[in-house]
């Protein structure tokens, strides 16, 4: 009889294994493919904006801002593939370009120093001072699993 239940733990424990290691693959699968979609849609929105410039016959400053918020995406994209980890400060990078995007677009259009200007401004100052203090951090306390000092800080697995 304790043979038996032997036999049947060890059954279980093989199947449960085989489970999680095709969990396992699909979840690396799906990975694999959302980044390529993700990738995929960050290039055809480029292309897409460098067309309209090239039809408008000139680039604003706003439209040369999307194309680094477009280069910065792409980077985050890569990183993100070789690594299995998000870099936070792109993700502040990309906020910085947009809303500096943001910026000159309010003042393009009003023409008038008001409340709005102030406010964006100090929102990149929040943000410039939000990377400062993650490159100090990540150099003052560098996780074990980045060894180089990086501030990569969002771990996409625990493994």
């Amino acid at each position: 009889m304790a043979d038996l239940t032997e036999r049947i733990s060890s059954t279980a424990k093989r199947t449960e294994s085989r489970i999680e290691t095709l969990g396992d693959a699909l979840v690396n699968v799906f990975h694999l493919l959302a980044l390529f979609a993700i990738g995929g849609a960050i290039v055809w929105s480029a292309v897409i904006a460098f067309l309209a410039m090239g039809r408008a016959g000139h680039a604003s400053i706003e439209d040369i801002l999307l194309l680094f918020i477009y280069l910065e995406l792409g980077a985050m994209v890569g990183i993100y593939f070789k690594t299995n980890r998000m870099p936070v400060r792109f993700l502040i990078y990309v906020a910085i370009t947009a809303m500096t995007r943001m910026l000159i677009g309010h003042i393009s259009v009003n023409h008038v120093p008001d409340n709005g200007i102030i406010l964006i401004a100090g929102a990149i100052l929040l943000l410039a001072f939000s990377v400062l203090v993650l490159r100090i951090g990540s150099s003052k306390y560098p996780s074990a699993s980045a060894p180089d000092g990086s501030d990569v800080s969002v771990a996409a697995e625990s493994s």
